[in-house]
């Protein structure tokens, strides 16, 4: 007999008369033999056609172990294979279980159903004689309950507590339960693949139960699987359903046929590949093993499940029928098949390919198929796409980040866009930083774009992106957030609603912070009164690195530091960004702006070399010895109370000295560079003339190594005196005996607000008299007094309050001292009409034109406000600022500017020509243009269109500059640098303004756009007499938009933001460059709060805190600690043109002028502001300006440059305003002042100069008349 096709079927179907023999033996049994008769054999033939199968069924069999057939587990059943099929015997007992337990279900519900209907009047009887029993008895006693009704609800107790057991058995509720439905799975998928074994066999064999080892382990798995199934059987609440589910249908066609099996010797393939649909609930196995978790995985695993299940059970049944055959046909038409090319067919068949070479020749296959093409095809074209597509998008951005051994790693997440992160990742991983080692991973729920995907493979090494959400814990931890160095959250600087941006950072966070406290977080805020709800979160703490960039409070201190110090912007934004040095060799403008570009902001610890120097010597040393520009330290108290508590101070001036382990900070074109300062020994380089030379030496601080600078720093955090603490050996405590120094402190810390006033009590008396102190510690001291008496302090100067005419029951300074304070004031007593603006007669004051409405998003004028009314300005020197909107927009605004003096409002509209000249726009210091409604619209081109129109109608005015000055004069006001009177008031010394009409294009204005681009419409040709050029700061929404700011530059479109014309001018300032300081921040947490103090003019985290109790400033009387807040440095811009250092300004060398300012004035040069064509030989009609930040020693100055220079607070300047801090206002038309200049007058007898005084004139008037 051959295998497969017809041997196959005659082995295994064929067997079915010597099957039929084997039963009528077994219900004939004698003692000794067994007979069958002629009937039973003729019988048996007429069920098999061929004649052998009559023969052999119609002969005797005698075997003399006959006898033990009764218990066939202990003896062997003869298997008769001579083409005797039994497979209805398998298939029937299938049949037999499965009917056979329909129809006991169907009979019990239906006997039950009459049972309830027969005795439903019985109830209604008996429950009514209840009720009559009851009211019938009086005195209320129950009868006892019937025994058979007791047994009754007893037996219904106990099965209901044996189907709750079964059923939590298997639900996997428990462990056990879980248990055993993984391991019934298993045991499927075991019995599975013994079925795979099996069918490389014929479909039914003879086979031994004791020699066949595969038997064997599927008749244990179905022992397993019968037990399994009577649990489920009594668990559940519906037995007929139950019946009927896809799982006991696969219990009846596969658990019966392997009894029978042992029972006959005999083995079929039948149904066993049923098993397959066990793999439908493998998405539920692996839920309760807790592996699938997100719904895509559980989705995936479903769809390929369902799609392997039915495409392996399909291809079970045509390999059974195509090797056994139509039974109609006896068996004829049987094919030899493996199961595997009954696989590969249902596969060619779902897929409509069809090859051809392997095809159903069965009637019952082909009509299989047909049935199986309509459901496979459906299956095949919807499961497989969806599948492909879940594959496809799962894994290209999902799993979990793997940390690196001895690397560090950040997450950044917010708004994740090509823009941000391409400005990020410029500045974090720039080659200037020799330390970067971190990887950055970044984390969002939104797949990224093509152009942000290459960007990411560009920096494969350092960059990772992972898909998913910082809301989800479980995404958290993919990024492995707790061992993160930090978390950095960007935001959408552009969006429409800054409130609810805010709000979903402030989520954020609160997401990070509850899946891990310690984590330090940099995150980017729009509004400032937002960071208040940061305040509210438990675990954040601003003193452990976490801190908040709020960009409007930046981008608005940026537009009011330009009011005070032109380029300002620029050189800042320089400063805390990283730039690439690029060399031009050529002489132009803008070859000494990128060596400036080229300097950043770096910290490092001062050399042992330093100790016991004052702040500006070591300022001097570092710039001519080692050229580094030093502008400020980290100072700890000498005071018991605060020394764990670190301070900032900028330029602190000559009275504090540098103590052991200070930390410094440098301006430097390199991180390298600013080593110098900690490798200094005065022994070994103090004759070096070359920098580059200065290196570690051997003598390096032999006693205070890093380690033991540690332990030292710990000292300052312990509460004992350094000789008493514990943290220092007794050889450490020895040598620093000799240079522990205490010494006085009135600079006001960054970080404190509070000043320590114990260092003043412990100073040494000095041997001057008040009054010399009060002669001689003037800064208009002579050049050649000695720097330790130019200092004043409002604790050391008796009669303080008589020099500030401060009455000590008048509030006039906030709570802090930091800030001019009034009383509130109610909207309507600053509100001014036109008649009264007129009347009013401004000068030298700020217009700020607002565009909003009641609906607008709020800016956040009191950002704008606050750096103009710092306290380290007089109060004669503040601005009057002037608002210019609508006066509901400016209600909203109110309630956080009510407390600032010299605050006016103009209802009306800056396209309002009336009341642009109402406020004597053309009379002011500068013209500040803001819009609240730039995010509100959709289309992009209408943006601008307020500010543009705005700029317009302002340059299109003309004025006579004449009526101006006679109105002034009428009222009895001066404005500054006009009096000709006195000299020593006006740095130009009593030049004359010539009555002229000018246009609106000399105004100086600082407009904000979103889309700068339509900046080439407000450049309107004008006379020459009128003026080319305005002054002008732009924020920018696309860096790209900065070549439409001018006509007559030469940017080419791609170039980068910081080497174009207007930036360098700082007349473009784009709200991108502040994404550096995430970077900056991150590296050095004290850079943002330098950034913050130089910009808003003295917050701190304490006054932060006090706004977010009361949203507004609170008032505090003049005591001598807050006054002494007063006493702190300020940016400004001091002008060559005449004062003390207008002989350098005639050729000399920047260094000399860092010098004599430092030594005489305690005044830190930082940068310069020159003209654009300076370098030029011819005159040039340009007033274009641009920054160069730290120029060398040796650089060249001009007559009309600007010295951008941090200036100490003079005392002396409250009583007249002839002095250094007073704001001389140089006109920068012939009809206005320039608030950013300032000169020194001097006494001192000046040196000859090598110009004429005319040619000095002369080079006034083309920097003053431009």
């Amino acid at each position: 007999m051959a295998n497969g096709g017809g041997g196959g079927g005659g082995s295994s179907g064929g067997g079915g008369g010597g099957g039929g023999s084997s039963l009528r033996m077994s219900s004939n049994i004698h003692a000794n033999h067994l007979s069958l008769d002629a009937s039973s054999s003729s019988s048996s033939s007429s069920s098999s056609s061929s004649s052998s199968s009559s023969s052999s069924s119609s002969s005797s069999v005698h075997e003399p172990k006959m006898d033990a057939l009764i218990i066939p587990v202990t003896m062997e059943v003869p298997c008769d294979s001579r083409g005797q099929r039994m497979w209805w015997a398998f298939l029937a007992s299938s049949m037999v279980t499965f009917f056979g337990g329909l129809f006991i279900i169907l009979l019990w519900r239906t006997l039950k159903y009459l049972w309830t209907v027969c005795c439903h009047c019985g109830g209604k009887t008996k429950e009514a004689q209840k009720i009559n029993n009851g009211s019938s008895q009086a005195d209320g006693t129950l009868k006892p309950v019937d025994e058979k009704e007791e047994a009754v609800a007893a037996e219904v107790g106990w099965m209901t507590s044996v189907k709750d057991w079964a059923g939590v058995m298997i639900s996997a509720q428990t462990l056990t339960g879980r248990v055993l439905v993984v391991l019934v799975f298993a045991l499927s998928i075991g019995a599975l693949v013994i079925y795979f074994i099996d069918s490389s066999n014929p479909i039914e064999s003879c086979q031994n139960f004791y020699k066949d080892f595969t038997l064997q382990i599927d008749m244990a798995f179905n022992v397993f699987f019968l037990l399994y199934f009577g649990l489920r059987f009594i668990a559940a609440n519906d037995k007929l359903w139950f019946w009927l589910e896809v799982n006991s249908v696969v219990d009846f066609f596969t658990v019966p046929p392997v009894f029978v099996s042992v029972y006959l010797n005999r083995s079929w393939l039948g149904l066993r590949f049923l098993r397959a649909l066990r793999l439908i609930q493998f998405s539920e196995i692996l839920q309760f093993l807790n592996i699938l978790k997100t719904s895509n995985s559980i989705k995936l695993v479903n769809l390929l499940s369902i799609f392997i299940s039915t495409w392996l059970t399909a291809a079970g049944f045509i390999h059974l029928v195509e090797n056994s055959g139509d039974p109609w046909e006896n068996f004829q038409n049987n094919q030899a098949l493996t199961y595997w090319e009954c696989v590969y067919l249902l596969m060619v068949t779902m897929s409509t390919v069809g090859y051809g070479d392997v095809y159903a020749k069965t009637t019952l296959g082909r009509l299989f198929m047909v049935f199986f093409i309509l459901g496979g095809l459906a299956m095949f074209a919807s499961y497989v796409p969806e599948i492909i597509e879940l594959i496809g998008n799962r894994k290209k951005y999902g799993g979990s980040y793997s940390a690196v051994s001895g690397r560090k790693h950040i997450v950044v997440c917010g708004h994740i866009t090509l823009e941000s992160v391409s400005n990020f990742l410029k500045d974090f991983l720039h080659k200037d930083r020799d330390d970067v080692n971190v990887e950055i991973v970044f984390l969002h729920n939104i797949s990224p774009n093509l152009e942000l995907e290459a960007l990411f493979k560009r920096h494969f090494t350092q960059v990772e992106f992972y898909q998913g959400s910082v809301l989800n814990p479980h995404d958290l931890a993919r990024v492995k957030i707790e061992s993160a160095d930090a978390c950095l959250i960007l935001a959408n600087k552009y969006c429409a609603d800054p409130d609810a941006e805010d709000a979903s950072n402030i989520m954020r966070v609160i997401s990070i912070k509850n899946y891990h406290p310690k984590i330090r977080i940099i995150t980017q805020m729009l509004q400032y009164h937002n960071k208040a709800h940061l305040l509210n979160i438990p675990s954040w703490n601003w003193k452990e690195g976490d801190d908040a960039i709020c960009l409007a409070e930046l981008k608005l201190g940026f537009i009011a530091q330009s009011c005070l110090a032109q380029g300002l912007s620029t050189m800042l934004a320089n400063l805390f960004s990283m730039r690439s040095f690029i060399k031009i060799e050529e002489d132009t403008w803008q070859k000494y702006y990128l060596e400036g570009v080229s300097n950043e902001m770096y910290t490092e610890y001062l050399s042992s070399a330093f100790v016991g120097l004052s702040f500006p010597t070591v300022c001097e040393l570092c710039f001519v010895k080692l050229k580094l520009l030093m502008i400020a330290i980290e100072y700890k108290s000498a005071n018991r109370e605060s020394r764990s508590r670190k301070r900032i101070l900028i330029n602190p001036g000559n009275h504090l000295k540098i103590q052991e382990g200070t930390l410094g900070f440098f301006i430097a074109s390199d991180a390298k560079e600013v080593k110098r300062a900690f490798f200094y020994c005065k022994a070994c380089h103090d004759d070096i003339t070359d920098p580059k030379r200065i290196k570690k030496c051997g003598c390096k601080r032999p006693k205070m190594s890093i380690y033991k600078r540690m332990r030292r720093a710990c000292c300052f955090d312990c509460g004992r005196s350094e000789r008493d603490c514990s943290c220092m050996s007794g050889r450490v405590r020895g040598n620093m005996d000799t240079l522990e120094r205490t010494f006085p402190l009135s600079s006001v810390s960054v970080n404190d607000c509070s000043t320590s006033f114990r260092a003043f009590e412990d100073e040494p008396p000095s041997t001057l008299s008040p009054k010399k102190k009060q002669r001689n510690g003037g800064m208009r001291n002579s050049p050649s007094s000695s720097p330790k008496l130019m200092r004043h302090d409002p604790l050391l100067i008796p009669g303080n309050d008589q020099i500030d005419n401060m009455d000590s029951n008048v509030k006039k300074y906030d709570s802090t001292g930091m800030f001019h304070w009034c009383a509130p004031k109610e909207i309507e007593k600053v509100i001014l009409t036109r008649s009264e603006a007129a009347m009013t007669v401004l000068s030298g004051h700020v217009v700020v034109c607002i565009f909003g409405d009641v609906s607008s998003a709020l800016i956040g004028l009191r950002n704008l406000v606050m750096p103009l009314r710092a306290s380290n300005f007089h109060y004669h020197e503040l601005k009057h600022i002037v608002f210019v909107g609508s006066i509901e927009y400016l209600k909203r605004e109110w309630e956080t500017l009510h407390n600032f003096p010299k605050v006016s409002i103009l209802p009306g509209t800056p396209l309002s020509r009336a009341d642009l000249r109402a406020v004597n726009i053309n009379l002011c210091d500068m013209c500040v243009i803001l819009s609240a409604n730039q995010n509100n619209i959709d289309d992009t081109s209408l943006q601008d269109k307020e500010c543009i129109l705005a700029s317009l109608n302002i340059k299109s005015m003309q004025f006579d500059d004449s009526i101006g000055v006679l109105q002034a004069n009428s009222q009895g006001f001066t404005p500054p640098g006009m009096d000709r009177s006195s000299p020593d008031n006006s740095p130009v010394h009593g030049m004359l303004r010539q009555p002229s009409i000018t246009t609106g294009v000399n105004i100086p204005i600082i407009t904000e756009l979103a889309k700068p681009g339509k900046l080439p419409l407000v450049s309107v040709n004008q006379e020459k007499n009128s003026g080319t050029h305005i002054l002008m700061i732009t924020e920018l929404v696309n860096d790209t938009n900065v070549q439409f700011l001018d006509q007559d530059d030469d940017d080419d479109p791609d170039t980068e933001l910081y080497l174009t014309q207007p930036f360098a001018c700082g007349t473009a300032f784009a709200v991108s460059v502040l994404d550096s300081l995430m970077s900056a921040t991150y590296f050095n947490d004290n850079i943002l709060t330098l950034i913050r103090t130089l910009v808003t003019g003295g917050a701190t985290p304490e006054l932060e805190a006090l706004i977010a109790e009361e949203n507004a400033l609170r008032g505090g009387y003049s005591t001598p600690q807050t006054l002494a807040n007063r006493d702190r440095c300020r940016v400004a811009q001091l002008a060559l043109l005449d004062g003390p250092f207008a002989d350098l300004g005639d050729g000399g060398c920047y260094g000399d002028l860092f010098c004599k300012a430092l030594k005489t004035y305690n005044m830190l040069c930082f940068g310069i502001y020159r003209l654009r064509d300076a370098h030029l030989s011819t005159p040039s009609q340009c007033t274009k300006r641009y920054v160069i930040t730290n120029p060398p020693y040796e650089f060249e100055l001009v007559p009309t440059d600007l010295i951008f220079c941090l200036m100490q607070f003079d005392h002396n300047a409250g009583q007249s305003r002839a002095s250094l801090s007073h704001s001389s206002h140089s006109s920068q038309s012939s009809s206005k002042k320039s608030s950013s200049v300032h000169s020194i007058p001097s006494t001192a007898n000046r040196p000859n100069r090598p110009k004429s005084r005319e040619s000095r004139d002369k080079q006034k008037k083309e920097m003053v008349y431009r």
